[in-house]
């Protein structure tokens, strides 16, 4: 038997290693929470159906339920070392980010957060999580997305810079493009056109300086070689780290679930060059607890939150997805 000193200097020994690994690193991440909406009504949103007596009968207990889902994500997502930043859409506003990063396990991880209100008609946005500690913001804006001459509104894209682990300066863009409602094919048009404020956002910023290490993440709604996502890979010199094939052939093949058909739709992308010359990683965060049995067609899918006004309690119906960047021995 194993005298108690020696292991608990066994174990001291193993988070210190661990500690000098994830030191040299740092992580980010993207995630589709599903419709984190509070349980007030906002006259200005479209949010009827998560009031309380409303279509999907939403409710206090069941908002903090999905809230400390996703920190237990957050937490459990990379090891011992949460992510240095976390990219989020499907927010409705800042009271659920405050409920979230001060009213769950969270709430001494150090989290603060970004976010401004968009336009969209069902009032959900994009927003930034980032630790304090690792994470310097230094500008932040969002970029409309929206052509109100044609009547069509969207989420704003959120812009961000800032130092992490006061070793690299990054643009980040945070994304939640228009879905494939109408059919794929048809909803692609507006994706291509959010793609281009995107883009014109990105070649400001590489104007002022061609190697600007830059970070586009989101639910694009749109599979790697889509047009509007080919579109702001080339325009932008940006590529991914996950090899889509690889992707494809692994059991969870990728990030959401529709109808039997996985799709890798949540995307982290980063400028080529600082990928040529940097160790990274890419991964889909496959936490037991955010699958459940897929009866209709077999295999796992993830556990969202409602299926249609059925409660199911679950977290989300997408899965996060993870990129950590190393910054030297």
């Amino acid at each position: 038997m194993m005298r108690p000193l020696l292991f608990l200097t066994i174990c001291l020994a193993s988070v210190t290693i661990h500690a000098q690994e994830v030191s040299n690193s740092y992580s980010l991440m993207f995630y589709n929470v599903e419709n984190l909406f509070d349980n007030r009504h906002d006259s200005l949103k479209n949010d009827s159906e998560f009031l309380k007596g409303g279509y999907k009968n939403w409710s206090t207990h069941r908002m903090f339920q999905k809230l400390n889902g996703i920190s237990k994500v957050i937490l459990a997502s990379n090891g011992w070392h949460p992510p240095s930043v976390i990219g989020l859409c499907e927010i409705e506003n800042s009271f659920v980010l405050n409920q979230l990063i001060y009213h769950t396990g969270l709430n001494n991880a150090g989290y603060r957060y970004i976010h401004y209100e968009s336009p969209d008609k069902r009032g959900i946005d994009v927003a930034l999580l980032y630790k304090k500690s690792e994470f310097e913001v230094l500008e932040s804006s969002p970029i409309h997305t929206s052509d109100t001459i044609n009547h069509f509104y969207t989420r704003d894209a959120l812009y961000v810079k800032g130092i992490v682990k006061k070793a690299d300066t990054i643009h980040i863009v945070v994304n939640h493009w228009p879905s494939k409602r109408g059919g794929a094919l048809a909803s692609e048009e507006k994706r291509i056109k959010v793609a281009a404020h995107v883009s014109a956002k990105l070649n400001a910023v590489q104007q002022l300086n061609q190697s600007s290490k830059i970070v586009v993440m989101g639910d694009l709604n749109a599979e790697y070689d889509a047009p509007s996502i080919q579109q702001l890979l080339k325009a932008n010199e940006l590529s991914s780290v996950l090899n889509p094939k690889h992707i494809k052939q692994s059991k969870l093949a990728g990030s959401h679930k529709y109808q039997g058909h996985w799709a890798l739709i949540d995307h982290i992308f980063v400028s080529k060059h600082w990928k040529n010359h940097t160790s990274m990683s890419h991964r889909l965060v496959e936490l037991p607890f955010l699958l459940e049995d897929d009866m209709a067609y077999s295999g796992v899918k993830p556990r969202r939150t409602y299926a249609g006004p059925r409660y199911i309690g679950g977290v989300s119906d997408h899965l996060p997805v993870i990129l950590t960047i190393e910054t030297g021995p």
